[in-house]
């Protein structure tokens, strides 16, 4: 942004010095100009004043003495002829005497007493101001007088003055480039510091707050109240957090003891109660599940975790050696395809999570005898397809919506598997998309598309809170439900 600030107010000033400089040299350019013509034609006049009179009095030797005179004064080229055209005196080394000029336009013209002053090309191809002017007195023409002057003089002039305008309005744009770019500083440094307190924030912590003491006066207040923001939002988050580490504590104990008290009523209750002392201990164990997985996003919600490289060959191949015990008592079989994959990017403990809550989700309604497939992909996919019964597009558009649960379920999920599933894909920067098994029949295809990571990370990857690593219980806490 400073920069192109910077450019703008180079760009107004550029414009600026154009519109003042270029008129100002076109106009000295048009008044040398006309200065060197006013002069050229009084110095004709006054010469042709004087080869006149030397004319009348018949003092014709005279006249090469004074052409030659103000010819090495001027640096000009004189010419006088007669009456007839014919020259006189010529102030050119070279000069030559006793020729007819009439036939020449401005010659005629002054032997029929008009004046002309123009510019023209000499014979060596030069520019010159030429003035040609009657010699007569009162009706009377004795004579013509051709005086040129070469324009280089002038030109040179007229470049200085150029040249003067061009430095002094680098001298201005220079002047005016370290006025803007101490502007331009002083004006987006707020909004830098800004930046820089915003990516803090995304990573979960506002070490250093944007400067509100520096920058106009709306930045300033733009600064501040983001500060305030930010300040509120972490405290918001830590307490977010804190719930989510003390909420499982204090609510995993009364749950466990309102089981406990409801199973040891079970040998002084009448027969016929027993099946409604089973549904309640179910219900009280769904409550239970329930609350974790809602702690679970809590804390995925407030953590604020960067992706790092991971082996999906190397998670695939553990996930599916630890779920193959329990498929076996199924009569499920676990397959793995595809070409070895490389690594990807997720969120510590992501991947070991997403694939045992999609695993424990085929599980729940994988016919005996039936696969369930991990098949890998380049680009950083991995395909989950089971042989279940699958969804309807009704069924797969919400899916991910918390506490949604299929109309035709008849498990006892709590409708929040998929949406952690979800959250983790998206928070390592991936997608995952729902479809009909690609085999004719029944079945769901769950595709999840990470960024490939380009090379092997050089640190062991961090277990972070890995809710799927669990080996113990996994198969109720973490199975992931159709709704």
């Amino acid at each position: 942004m400073t920069r192109r600030l910077l450019l703008s107010y180079l760009a107004l000033a550029l414009l600026v010095l154009a519109g003042l400089e270029i008129p100002l040299g076109c106009i000295y350019a048009r008044g040398e100009m006309s200065r060197a013509a006013q002069t050229v034609e009084r110095d004709a006049s006054m010469l042709a004043e004087v080869t006149e009179e030397n004319i009348e009095e018949g003092e014709l030797d005279a006249l090469p003495d004074v052409v030659g005179d103000y010819a090495d004064r001027t640096g000009g080229h004189v010419v006088v002829t007669d009456k007839q055209g014919v020259v006189l005196a010529d102030s050119a080394p070279d000069g030559r005497t006793g020729i007819n000029l009439a036939g020449q336009p401005d010659i005629a013209r002054a032997l029929h007493n008009q004046p002309t002053v123009t510019t023209t090309t000499d014979g060596d191809g030069r520019d010159v101001l030429s003035a040609t002017m009657p010699g007569s007195s009162g009706t009377t023409i004795r004579g013509a007088l051709r005086l040129t002057y070469p324009l280089d003089q002038v030109s040179t002039r007229v470049h200085r003055i150029w040249g003067a305008l061009a430095l002094a309005g680098a001298c201005v744009l220079g002047a005016v480039a370290l006025v803007a770019f101490s502007l331009a500083r002083w004006i987006t440094r707020p909004l830098r510091t800004l930046e820089s307190a915003t990516t803090q924030l995304a990573d979960g912590h506002l070490a250093s707050p944007p400067d509100a003491t520096t920058g106009p006066p709306e930045l300033r207040r733009l600064a501040a109240s983001f500060t305030h923001t930010a300040t509120r939002l972490e405290h918001l988050l830590r307490a977010q957090q804190a719930f989510a580490s003390e909420a499982s504590h204090q609510l995993k104990t009364p749950l466990t003891a309102l089981r406990l008290r409801l199973e040891n009523f079970e040998p002084h209750l009448d027969p016929r109660a027993h099946g409604s002392l089973e549904e309640a201990v179910g219900e009280v164990e769904r409550l239970g599940r329930m609350v974790q997985g809602l702690l679970a996003l809590a804390r995925l919600e407030s953590a604020a975790t960067t992706p790092e490289a991971v082996d999906l060959n190397a998670v695939v191949e553990d996930r599916v050696a630890m779920w193959e015990p329990l498929a076996a008592e199924q009569y499920v079989t676990l397959d793995i395809s595809g070409p070895p994959a490389g690594y990807v990017w997720a969120i510590p403990g992501a991947l070991e999570q997403i694939i045992d809550n999609l695993l424990a989700n085929a599980l729940r309604v994988s016919p005996p005898s039936s696969t369930i497939t991990l098949h890998r992909a380049p680009g950083g996919e991995l395909h989950i397809i089971d042989q279940g019964p699958g969804m309807n597009d009704a069924d797969r558009e919400r899916a991910f919506d918390r506490f949604w649960r299929s109309s035709d379920s008849h498990h006892d999920g709590t409708g929040l598997g998929l949406p952690i599933v979800r959250h983790l894909v998206d928070a390592s920067g991936g997608t995952i998309t729902l479809h009909p098994a690609p085999a004719p029949g029944t079945g769901l295809h769950v595709r999840i598309r990470l960024r490939p990571a380009s090379a092997r990370p050089h640190q062991v990857q961090p277990s972070g809170e890995d809710f799927g690593s669990r080996r113990s219980g996994s198969r109720r806490t973490h199975a992931a439900d159709r709704g």
